[in-house]
């Protein structure tokens, strides 16, 4: 590819959100938080008071969205829909249970195909989520597949969720990883697979210091960072 692209993909509550906004800031380069792109499609459609099932409707909503992703004076993310500042109402738990069923669409995820590859910018961009390695970006310089088991992808969900203010149960976010796993690795479209080529990070045991560290040391193997 022109432009250098690391992808980082894995499960929900893998960390690869995290990992993938540290790294982008360590090496100066673009952020495509893919994930958040479905969760406002979902919202969208929602918005619009969309059925869950409505492909050809989410499919436009995808398509006619007014996105712009920024940052507040203290560095924060800050995400707008048609002007609209919606950065805590995309990371519910609802949201997200939205997001996971929409991109089980294939129109859905044709509408956002071009969408994802326009993030790729110079100097190079860092882009996280289930299938950028294996179908937004398979040309990749590194793919990172970062995975964790079930009950710790669980408990950082719900710690997640408890720092903003979601009234949940472990039993509950155990539940929701287990069934947004089942869809993720079963559906038709674009399903989470560890892409070709990727290596295999299991962050289980591992501080996000540590996965940082391990992807900017892949990356520097591939002469992607001083």
């Amino acid at each position: 590819m022109s432009v250098p692209v690391i992808a980082i993909d894995g499960p929900s509550g893998s960390g690869k959100g995290t990992i993938s906004r540290r790294v982008s800031q360590a090496l100066g380069w673009h952020l495509l938080d893919s994930g958040a792109l479905y969760r406002l499609t979902g919202l969208a459609g929602h918005q619009a008071g969309l059925a869950a099932d409505d492909e050809a409707g989410h499919a436009h909503a995808a398509r006619a969205m007014d996105v712009a992703f920024g940052a507040t004076p203290a560095g924060d993310d800050r995400v707008l829909l048609a002007g609209a500042d919606v950065t805590q109402a995309i990371r519910t738990a609802q949201a997200g249970e939205r997001a996971s069923r929409v991109a089980s669409f294939p129109a859905v995820r044709a509408a956002l195909l071009e969408r994802q590859r326009r993030f790729a910018q110079p100097p190079g961009l860092v882009a996280d989520g289930r299938d950028m390695g294996s179908v937004v970006f398979p040309g990749a310089a590194l793919k990172v597949f970062l995975t964790a088991t079930p009950a710790e992808r669980a408990r950082r969900r719900f710690r997640q969720l408890q720092a903003a203010g979601a009234d949940v149960t472990i039993g509950a976010v155990e539940a929701e990883i287990a069934q947004r796993d089942a869809r993720d690795t079963n559906r038709a479209a674009s399903p989470l697979v560890t892409a070709a080529g990727a290596i295999v990070i299991d962050s289980t045991t591992m501080t996000p210091d540590a996965v940082v560290a391990a992807v900017l040391g892949l990356a520097r193997e591939r002469r992607l960072a001083p």
